[in-house]
């Protein structure tokens, strides 16, 4: 079985949050306006070069985009950077929907089509390159004449390469800057980990000390989230017309509570991480996607145990301290033994929650079994992973 094994990146993103003023907000939503018809005349001129089977590249497009700011003053008078910037990033997201029809692949599984930006509906996201955006005297200066306050919580270990400004669905501006950045190796332990991903436990370990429980964050805000999404259905406005102030201060409420779900599950998985990565050199991951899950009377459980974001934590962690992290395949988990390497003749019901080998007679709690497995297949345990003698009689 192969693995896969994880490189150190050399990049990383800061994110801080911005105090915004009255003249800053006015400029900052007429550059997402400039750049919001910017895209969606993209879009258009996509739509009609896929009808007439012509060609409509970031650089057809840039070239329009040139000709169209010299001809329109109010275009003309927004930053041509984010403008680049977005052009760009319609680039990305129409080459990957092409490429996705070109391999013919199932609907569900395709990036669609890059589509219109509502004016209502799409929150703002401007990018700027290193020649748009300058930091000076703790503040950060944008093309344009745009003067932003930045809560500086922690120093950037370089000079910014790009920043990406946005607003939330709270309202809240942040500023993302994109930084080079350098390993900070740990100290060498020795020990060796294999991780299994479940929805009873979160991550199930080889090591009992570092299993992460379900945490339950979203079950303990269901009732005040149940509250705040009635008071927006009894305040629903009809269609077409705008939403009354109760309605929109209901509605803030449900996307505070949801921030402060995701940010508790954020910080759940980063401290797992951390602890995980700290005290083992080498970690044997299943590469798990927990998106059919979405399908099975498990689903909310599953949503709520947040195993993609502990994972991409974990992930990061790895990066960061330079330690060995193998992601493996996870087919026939629960029908292999981790101390022998046999498969069971059927996969085991979710109810049925202790393995045991036919082969070996190896005893032992599903996930901790399938914990092992990972090791095994990730060559971390070579006793194992040769089927050699175990180092006690099975049982």
């Amino acid at each position: 079985m192969t693995t896969n094994e994880v490189e150190e990146p050399g990049y990383a993103r800061f994110t801080f949050r911005l105090r915004v003023s009255s003249t800053a907000l006015v400029e900052l939503l007429g550059e997402w306006a400039r750049c919001r018809w910017v895209w969606n005349e993209c879009t258009a001129r996509s739509k009609k070069a896929l009808a007439e089977d012509e060609k409509c590249g970031p650089a057809r497009l840039d070239k329009m985009l040139t000709e169209t700011r010299n001809h329109n003053t109010w275009l003309g008078d927004g930053s041509s950077v984010p403008q680049q910037q977005l052009i760009r990033d319609f680039g990305k997201a129409r080459a990957k929907a092409l490429k996705d029809i070109k391999a013919r692949l199932p609907m569900r599984q395709r990036a669609g089509m890059p589509r219109y930006k509502k004016k209502h509906a799409a929150d703002p996201s401007l990018n700027y390159t290193r020649r748009g955006f300058r930091i000076r005297d703790g503040r950060l200066y944008l093309a344009g004449g745009i003067s932003l306050t930045v809560v500086w919580s922690r120093d950037l270990s370089a000079d910014p390469s790009s920043v990406r400004i946005y607003r939330d669905s709270l309202g809240h501006w942040y500023a993302s800057f994109v930084v080079a950045t350098e390993a900070q190796p740990l100290p060498e332990t020795g020990a060796v980990i294999g991780i299994d991903w479940g929805v009873k436990e979160t991550a199930t370990t080889t090591s009992d000390a570092h299993d992460l429980p379900h945490t339950g964050h979203g079950r303990k805000a269901a009732a005040g989230l149940a509250r705040y999404q009635r008071m927006m259905a009894r305040r629903k406005p009809a269609k077409g017309k705008p939403g009354s102030r109760g309605y929109r201060a209901a509605k803030k409420l449900t996307a505070k509570l949801h921030k402060k779900v995701a940010r508790q599950r954020q910080d759940t998985g980063r401290k797992w991480a951390k602890t995980v990565v700290r005290d083992h050199d080498a970690l044997a991951v299943e590469d798990f996607r927990p998106k059919f899950l979405a399908k099975s009377n498990m689903a909310r459980k599953a949503a709520d145990a947040a195993i993609s974001a502990t994972k991409h934590e974990l992930i990061n962690m790895a990066r960061k301290h330079q330690r060995t992290l193998h992601l493996v395949h996870p087919s026939h988990t629960t029908m292999d033994c981790g101390r022998c390497g046999a498969r069971a003749k059927h996969a085991l019901p979710l109810s049925e929650r202790t393995y045991t080998c036919t082969a070996c007679g190896a005893v032992s709690p599903r996930d901790k079994n399938s914990a092992h497995l990972m090791l095994v297949r990730a060559g971390l345990n070579p006793a194992g992973a040769d089927r050699g003698r175990p180092d006690s009689p099975p049982g």
